[in-house]
This record gives C-alpha cells, structure tokens and sequence, in this order.
C-alpha cells in the first residue's frame, strides 16, 4: 500500500503542478484567468483516442497528435475570442468558462458520453517490494519531470523565458522596453495549452476519456494555484505535490476515501490559506495604489 500511496501521490502531484503552472504563466503574462484550461487537457485526451482506434496511429505518435491539436485549438480561440477582450478581466472569466462548455459539448458531440479507454503508451509493469508498478505510471512520473525541468530551464536561461519572466512582472515597462507585449502573450499561451495537452495525453491511458473529466482537475488546478500562491509557479509545484499525497492518502487509507479526496484537499487549502493568506510562496497582499 505504501508503493501505491507514493506512485498515485507523485502522479497526481505531478498532473496538477503541469496544470497549475501551465495556468500561472497565463495569469501572470497575460492577466487571464482560464477557465477553460484544462478543457484542452480533456481534448488532447480525445485526440489521443482517435489517433490510436480511429486514425490507428502508434500511441506514442497519438500523444503528439492530441498535444498539437489542443495546442493550436488554444492558440486559434485566444486569438479569436479571448485578445480582443483581455482587458475586461470579468467578461475574460465568463467567456473562457463558455470556451470550456463549448469544447465539453463538441467532444461529446462527436464521441458521445460514453467512458472510453486509451491503450497505455508504454505497455507493461515491473515489481517492487511486491507491489505491481506499471510502465505507464513511471513514463507519467519521468516525463512530468523532464517537462518540469525543461521549462524551469527555458524560462531561466533562454531570452523568450526572459521576456515571458519581465512581461509577467509588469507588462507596461516591458513593452517601454521594446518587447511585443501582445507576441509574448501568445506564445505564453501556447507553451501553457501545450503543458495541457501534454498532461492530459500522458494521463488519459491511467484514467477515464469522458465529456466530464476535466471538471475535476480545474478545482484541483484551482486549489493548487491559490494555495501556492497566485502567480507563483514554484509555489504551485509545491502545493501539487501536498494535494496530491494529501488524495492518495484519503484514497488508500480511508473507507469510502475516492468520495472525499477532495473536499479534504480543500479543506488543507482553506487551513493553510487562514495561517497565510498569500498562499505558500505568494506574496503578501498589498492596497491597490
């Protein structure tokens, strides 16, 4: 049970800091509170099921296929529904939750509200201290990390990474400074969209492809980003990982546990934010000058 606890905790930890971070660069660059980002997790989960049963492309190649669909899909409605009206951060809210619904309606359109399921893409499972670990768990764990790993690089190292990094800090002096404000913001929103996609082609053969399932990781997305701290992208990835052992371990140890994973997730969020309101790594709120 221990080696469950660990693997589902680290999977789950892993899915929500992909989300959460994928959300906080779209906040912090563009000032948009996407509802409908993990609508596009759920759409590269379908686009990986028709790549592999209707298209019958290799797994592997199918992830990549839902990735670039849900990643052009985000870039093409950002364009179109969401720039134009960015600044209106109450109408951005109500459209990007309409976003998230058209997208729910669209793929049960095309593929019912059946459940559907999505072959693993590394087929397979070793034993350790007796307990049977898929090659599919431990391909989620190791690509989460190098994606992880990868972005903390660019955004560090590379001059996009530092112009993503100044316009999130405060976008009237970086375009004082020559950068395309509106260029950067569009390219945030396509790496965010893509970590969607991503997380959600690479999850989708250890869960259930239906119309509904992004419903569930937008609320723990939601609790991540504000118990780590609006913004803060280091802030989410520790507070991943707290709600994610925080499920596995109400799912393994408690009767009835999968029914209360997440109010008890929530209820550690709301705990941690009345001891510190700006969440973990947040900074500490200020009056509007």
């Amino acid at each position: 049970m221990i080696i469950d606890i660990i693997i589902t905790g680290l999977i789950n930890g892993g899915t929500y800091a992909l989300l959460a971070i994928g959300f906080s660069l779209i906040f912090g660059v563009a000032r948009i509170v996407n509802i409908a980002h993990t609508a596009f997790y759920m759409v590269a989960s379908y686009c990986l099921y028709a790549a592999t049963f209707k298209f019958g492309l290799n797994p592997l190649l199918g992830m990549l296929f839902g990735v670039a669909v849900s990643t052009l899909a985000g870039v093409i409605t950002y364009k179109i529904f969401i720039a134009p009206i960015r600044e209106h951060e109450a109408v951005v809210l109500i459209a990007t939750i309409a976003l998230a619904m058209a997208l729910q309606e669209t793929m049960q359109l095309i593929f019912t509200g059946d459940y559907l399921s999505v072959p693993a893409l590394l087929p397979g499972y070793m034993t350790l201290f007796g307990a049977k670990v898929f090659y599919q768990h431990l391909l989620t764990f190791f690509s989460v990390l190098i994606i992880l790993g990868t972005l903390h690089l660019f955004l560090k190292k590379s001059r996009l990474g530092l112009a993503i990094r100044s316009t999130a800090q405060d976008r009237e002096v970086a375009n004082l400074m020559g950068m395309n404000e509106a260029r950067v913001a569009t390219i945030t929103v396509a790496i965010s969209v893509a970590l969607a996609g991503f997380t959600g082609a690479v999850i989708a053969p250890l869960t259930i492809v239906e119309p509904h399932m992004w419903l569930h990781p937008l609320i723990m997305m939601m609790a991540v980003v504000v118990l780590g701290g609006l913004g803060s992208m280091k802030g989410s990835f520790y507070a991943a990982y707290i709600l994610g052992f925080a499920e596995a371990l109400i799912v393994f140890l408690v009767p009835m546990g999968a029914f209360l994973k997440g109010s008890v997730a929530l209820s550690i969020m709301v705990l941690v934010l009345l001891v510190r309101p700006e969440g973990l790594c947040g900074i500490a709120f200020e009056e509007e000058r």
